[in-house]
């Protein structure tokens, strides 16, 4: 978790709960579980106590000047090492060049190759490249990678509009969502076609879509996981799914439902309006708050007035409420 969190402030500082989001769901962890919390917050002191890191009086977490001053030392030494080297090579390359003499079938002129020089230029984003280069470093990409982290994103996106705002070829998609309630976090993990098309996305981070400033971050796989997904769109209740979920067995004489997946603007009144399309007359609505925050968790319960009304309104189990496919399950 250490290197994530100097790999997160070497591209900009931030507070220490938005560090804390980015890091946890980059280490594939639950935001608002307390134990990564905890865990977060013993790796900010041990680095902060390590002069790694400076906190400052309103929360504002950075890396320390002397961390940032050899850091740059360091990149001014690789480019002077680079520029001498491609300094040498076109050297070498006109001295061959002036050397040899042309033949009769000297007509057309040579022309150099950029990229043969500069093996980090930038090519063009409709160029194909060929699957053996996938993870080759570029422009913007120095490792490579084609994992990207998207942050902030709305509540109503689905693939398609991630394809349609994102330039380069998106792949896969892994929704982040809460294992429990189904709720999907407003981040997900996508893979790109290739390093090129990556860099080419993380270029457009702070765009809008749908009204929100997208984060976006290189975030390789870590060793040990499945990535890419085997499907291209994956985890249960994605945000923008349509599919209906296998219901658990039925009780004797239910009347009470578990609802999930839930829109935030949700209320009793709207509700009540949803089941009446079956005929499923209400007759009380809980919804469940998180302890700490107050903040709630998009799931609740429902209860109907007879067995009857719970099945008609059993029926509803994945239609959209509020643009969210909603989650219905039999409970006690």
């Amino acid at each position: 978790m250490d290197a994530q969190i100097l790999k997160s402030l070497n591209i900009s500082s931030n507070s220490v709960k938005t560090l804390r989001e980015t890091v946890l769901v980059a280490e594939q962890c639950d935001p608002k579980d307390k134990a990564s919390r905890k865990e977060f917050k013993t790796h900010m002191k041990k680095l902060e106590t390590d002069g790694k890191i400076r906190i400052s009086e309103d929360g504002i977490v950075s890396l320390a000047k002397e961390k940032r001053k050899g850091e740059g030392e360091e990149k001014g030494e690789k480019k002077a090492k680079k520029e001498k080297k491609e300094k040498k090579e076109k050297k070498s390359k006109k001295e061959k060049e002036d050397s040899t003499e042309p033949t009769a079938d000297d007509d057309e002129p040579v022309v150099a190759d950029a990229t043969e020089e500069h093996p980090e230029a930038d090519v063009s984003l409709t160029s194909p490249v060929p699957s053996a280069e996938k993870n080759k470093p570029c422009k913007g990409n120095r490792d490579g990678v084609t994992r990207l982290f998207l942050g902030n994103l709305p509540f109503k996106v689905d693939e398609q509009t991630l394809k349609d705002h994102l330039p380069g070829t998106l792949t896969h998609v892994k929704w982040i969502t809460d294992k429990e309630t189904g709720r999907f976090y407003g981040s997900a993990f996508i893979e790109m076609l290739n390093s090129v098309d990556a860099a080419s996305a993380v270029g457009v981070a702070g765009s809008e879509l749908m009204g929100r400033a997208l984060k976006i971050n290189f975030a390789p796989a870590r060793e040990g996981d499945i990535w890419p997904p085997t499907k291209t769109s994956t985890t249960g209740g994605q945000a923008g799914s349509n599919s209906r979920k296998t219901m658990s067995e039925k009780p004797e004489n239910c009347t009470k439902l578990f609802i999930g997946n839930l829109s935030y603007d949700i209320d009793d009144d709207g509700i009540f309006k949803f089941f009446e399309n079956v005929e499923a007359e209400v007759k009380a609505v809980r919804w469940l708050h998180h302890k700490d925050s107050g903040d709630f968790k998009g799931v609740g319960y429902v209860e109907f007035w007879n067995t009857e009304a719970c099945d008609k309104a059993a029926t509803l189990n994945g239609k959209n409420l509020l643009g969210r496919p909603i989650r219905i399950d039999w409970t006690d």
